[in-house]
């Protein structure tokens, strides 16, 4: 006869059975032990062997769940499903989830790109995602997290005011995003959609002014080269766009650093402070070795005006082009690095991860890691080459009246 609540609650073991086993119905069996403790146990067949599985432990477990348990499995069973295999599988499952975490993920992301940050970007870091985000998302699997689950963790942020801090938390949650698609552990990235939805900062910082249009490009070389300033800053503004690294990075070029027999120079890019190659072409050579004749002598490639032992001022390219007649919001030095990236890839058709090692952006592998400095230098050694002879054909071409037409045409087409 099936059990009820009271009876269970009240039954004991027989008196000299170390166990005593009491059937509820449908393979649902109650197991007593002479010390007392209550365990359900499913006995069912299963082509043609007898198994067990356990159901709980009884009062953690009532009858009614043990019941409800029971009808779970003697339904599988219908379906010609063994619970026992069924049960191997969720767990293996429920132990994948969590090997693949958010908050499992993350760790291993910190970890591979450890070295590539400063001791305060891993505690900022760190304390972002252990406070703001892995109370949320941590223990979901990293491949199941939702837009929407972003923009709620982004909205709880705003609600204490932290509008900075959300876009800076949500742009690492993206990286760990990407290092899990790279690792074939997850199929997208949810920030994207998310960040639409945030509240854009107060002061975002606007693009740097850059020319893109090829035709405008040969003009601004075609002013540089009638530039009638300081020999060192006109070399400056020659040098920027054979080179496009940042304008701190320009100014601040040591000699030490510039090897003319390998046509390279090497320096620590300043934001990454990861040692970076710029491969020379003939042309950067070129400029670099008329202007080693006036100070080649001292420290710095382009020093100070006023002493020797300091580098340009920061001004003086921005100056310049001031002086040309370029505004503020067409073109800064810091410009020629759009410049590059958009025109190597739209028109001379090189790898994006070759155009971004040159940029010395965090470029990794599939595996999360950080290609070294070397890496492509082959293939950027052409590229910066082939990048200077463009760039004279663009000098060339704006400089030609038979071609004023066309330039004409194509600034119209610029404009659009």
């Amino acid at each position: 006869m099936p059990l009820n609540p009271a009876q269970v609650k009240g039954l004991k073991p027989e008196p000299g059975k170390k166990v005593t086993r009491v059937h509820d119905g449908s393979g649902l069996y109650l197991y007593i032990t002479d010390k007392g403790s209550k365990r359900w146990r499913f006995k069912y067949l299963f082509k043609g062997k007898n198994q067990m599985l356990s159901v709980g432990t009884y009062p953690a477990v009532s009858l009614a769940e043990a019941r409800a348990k029971t009808l779970e499995m003697v339904t599988l069973l219908k379906s010609g499903i063994n619970p026992s295999d069924n049960r191997k599988a969720q767990k293996a499952s429920i132990t994948e989830a969590s090997a693949n975490s958010f908050e499992v993920v993350a760790r291993e992301w910190q970890a591979v790109q450890k070295h590539d940050v400063t001791e305060k970007s891993k505690y900022r870091i760190t304390y972002g995602l252990e406070k703001y985000v892995f109370p949320f998302i941590g223990k979901l699997a990293v491949s199941e997290i939702k837009s929407s689950q972003i923009v709620e963790i982004g909205r709880r942020m705003e609600a204490s005011g932290l509008t900075e801090t959300v876009h800076r938390v949500i742009g690492y949650c993206s990286n760990i995003f990407l290092y899990a698609i790279s690792s074939e552990r997850a199929e997208s990235d949810p920030t994207a959609a998310a960040k639409k939805q945030l509240k854009p900062l107060p002061n975002e910082a606007k693009h740097m002014a850059a020319i893109t249009c090829p035709t405008e490009v040969g003009k601004l070389l075609n002013a540089i080269d009638g530039y009638t300033g300081s020999f060192v800053v006109r070399s400056a503004l020659m040098l920027g766009p054979l080179v496009f690294v940042r304008p701190g990075e320009l100014r601040k070029a040591r000699w030490s650093d510039i090897d003319f027999d390998r046509s390279e120079w090497r320096y620590t890019a300043s934001k990454t402070r990861q040692p970076h190659i710029v491969p020379l072409s003939r042309q950067a050579v070129g400029i670099l070795k008329d202007l080693h004749q006036a100070t080649g002598r001292g420290e710095f490639v382009f020093p100070s005006p006023t002493s020797a032992s300091r580098e340009m001022s920061d001004n003086a390219v921005l100056a310049a082009f001031r002086r040309m007649g370029i505004a503020k919001e067409e073109h800064c030095g810091h410009g020629w690095r759009a410049t590059a990236r958009t025109l190597l890839d739209e028109e001379l058709k090189y790898p994006l991860p070759v155009i971004e090692m040159q940029l010395a952006h965090g470029v990794k592998d599939v595996h999360g890691r950080a290609y070294n400095r070397t890496t492509f230098i082959k293939d950027r050694h052409e590229m910066m080459q082939a990048w200077a002879d463009y760039l004279d054909r663009l000098r060339a071409a704006a400089a030609s009246p038979t071609h004023e037409k066309k330039r004409r045409e194509a600034g119209r087409e610029c404009n659009k």
